[in-house]
């Protein structure tokens, strides 16, 4: 719970950028966010470790298996029900084939130049910026 007893929704995201420096990015296909571009992630099930929720996150919606890494940061963002407090951690892929899939209504790798034309969820160009995770290419 925050201080003012809003209710705190923990939720991971998985930065993850290729051998090239791209950055893989999915549109979100259901609110919130709905339409815009953001990084592979969503809630933390009931019992599950964050390292858990961004494996399946990534998955689910990229069809990519990942190695989670370190902490990036963390940002909050409000809710319906609350607030969505994201925790983004580095990832590397081990395996797969990019698709979207879940609530992805489309998955790709994105450059600076690409990055630069997308339509993103508020924030998060800031957010990958003060963490050094901008895509390199």
């Amino acid at each position: 719970m925050t201080s003012d007893r809003t209710p705190l929704i923990r939720c991971v995201g998985g930065v993850v950028h290729d051998s090239n420096g791209r950055l893989l990015l999915v549109r979100r296909a259901n609110p919130p966010g709905e339409g815009r571009w953001s990084v592979p992630g969503g809630r933390v099930e009931p019992g599950e470790g964050d390292a858990e929720a961004v494996t399946r996150e990534v998955l689910e919606e990229t069809g990519l298996c990942v190695t989670v890494g370190p902490l990036l940061g963390r940002v909050t963002r409000p809710a319906a029900d609350g607030v969505y407090d994201i925790h983004d951690y580095a990832c590397l892929v081990r395996s797969g084939v990019l698709r979207p899939g879940d609530d992805a209504s489309e998955a790709r790798w994105a450059t600076t130049a690409i990055l630069d034309t997308l339509q993103l969820v508020d924030g998060l160009r800031e957010a990958l910026h003060a963490w050094g995770a901008l895509p390199r290419a």
